[in-house]
């Protein structure tokens, strides 16, 4: 059951649900509402209720530097790296790479610089974000087609000031921007680690070497840097996470993010999966599984969409799906008790689908994301139907990433 502490995630919660049907409020106007619901007056007294409840110590503001250095300056535009991380970069700009070589030559560290548009190739000032990072360049390896691929370690965030692009090399002016890390969170942190490992568990993923992050004194924004540099994102939204310079802001985002009960359903998914479960009902079986939710899939319309982009007969999967339903599951038929209770591959997938949605920045979960969600079960003989009809995880994938299936808000 939620609690006062959950007030900002159900606010967002309540204007997804209310944009669904139309009805369109403000932020502010939600947190109000969701306030009043606590019995509380206003969101500023609810707003400190759950500062004094959280376990949270003040936190001071984090600081950008007066003073101002220039270094070697790289700009990325697929990846949002986090502080704390290494990551493996291949670049070949020429500018990009006489940046690198200058830093690798005069033993100083680097700008990592993000920029907006991915498309711009001699990015200035203005196609940067204003928040970037300083890197230790630790290897840097020659490729054949003239390339290079350079291991970095990120280090702190720092502001933008300058960026140059007219000579040989990028170079930036940055000044350093230092958090306070003396403020601590432990309730914060505790469901925010508690929520990362369940979405790990979700996802199949491996967690990050060093975990839990509690080995700097279970500061709240290595925490939430650990965890943003794990969890898949549009980049966009992965920014929005970097730029967020209070940590304890910060983490209180990436634990909102993790709560995969959070984005709503498309209203056609809860009527594919009333379906699903009416028809394990109607059969009087025990369970809810896969193949009941992917007969259900193959009549809503996201799902379809996929699916037939996959070159699949819906006509023929749905037979196919049918028939085992009626024939292989008729061992799970009851003859007293609960029925229809969703098995946990089912639970499962619908967890899987909350993520999937979130990682491609859909505001409601649908079919689409869900027949994505079913793949990692292979096991499962809904998997099985999927591949003999040539839908497969890296078709639908790509259908999903082409916008087939997308519906609107």
């Amino acid at each position: 059951m939620r609690d006062f502490r959950d007030a900002k995630l159900m606010a967002q919660t309540l204007r997804d649900s209310l944009t669904t049907k139309s009805i369109t409020i403000s932020h502010s106007q939600s947190l109000e509402l969701v306030s009043r619901m606590f019995g509380v007056a206003d969101w500023n007294t609810l707003s400190a209720l759950i500062k004094s409840g959280d376990g949270t110590k003040p936190q001071r503001a984090p600081v950008i530097q007066t003073t101002t250095v220039r270094r070697p300056a790289i700009p990325l535009r697929d990846l949002v790296p986090f502080p704390g991380a290494t990551y493996p970069l291949f670049v070949g700009r020429a500018k990009t790479i006489n940046a690198l070589n200058d830093a690798f030559a005069r033993q100083t560290d680097l700008v990592i610089a993000l920029q907006k548009q991915r498309a711009v190739d001699e990015p200035g000032f203005a196609d940067l974000h204003e928040i970037g990072l300083r890197a230790d360049l630790m290897e840097l390896s020659p490729l054949p087609d003239g390339t290079l691929k350079v291991q970095v370690r990120i280090g702190r965030r720092v502001l933008i000031r300058a960026f140059s692009n007219d000579g040989s090399a990028y170079e930036a002016e940055v000044s350093d921007i230092a958090e306070d890390g003396a403020a601590d969170a432990p309730d914060l942190i505790l469901r925010a680690v508690t929520r990362f490992e369940r979405y790990a568990a979700i996802r199949n993923s491996r967690m990050p070497e060093s975990w839990p992050p509690f080995g700097q004194g279970r500061q709240p924004g290595t925490v939430a840097d650990t965890i943003a540099a794990q969890v898949l994102l549009p980049l966009a939204h992965k920014y929005e996470l970097l730029a967020v310079l209070d940590p304890i802001k910060r983490l209180e985002l990436v634990e909102a993010l993790l709560d995969v009960t959070a984005r709503p359903l498309s209203s056609a998914l809860q009527a594919t999966r009333q379906r699903a479960i009416a028809s394990a009902r109607d059969r009087r079986h025990r369970h809810a599984t896969l193949e009941h939710l992917l007969l259900a899939l193959v009549d809503d319309d996201s799902a379809a969409a996929v699916m037939k982009s996959c070159r699949a007969s819906l006509k023929q999967l749905r037979t196919k799906t049918l028939a085992y339903v009626d024939t292989d599951l008729a061992l799970l038929a009851a003859e007293d008790g609960e029925i229809a209770q969703p098995s946990p591959a089912f639970l499962r997938v619908s967890d899987r689908a909350a993520l999937a949605a979130q990682e491609v920045g859909y505001p409601m979960i649908t079919g689409a994301n869900t027949l994505l969600a079913l793949f990692p079960e292979t096991r499962s003989p809904a998997a099985r139907l999927l591949a003999e009809h040539g839908v497969t995880l890296v078709r639908a994938a790509k259908a999903v990433a082409d916008g087939v299936g997308k519906e609107e808000a």
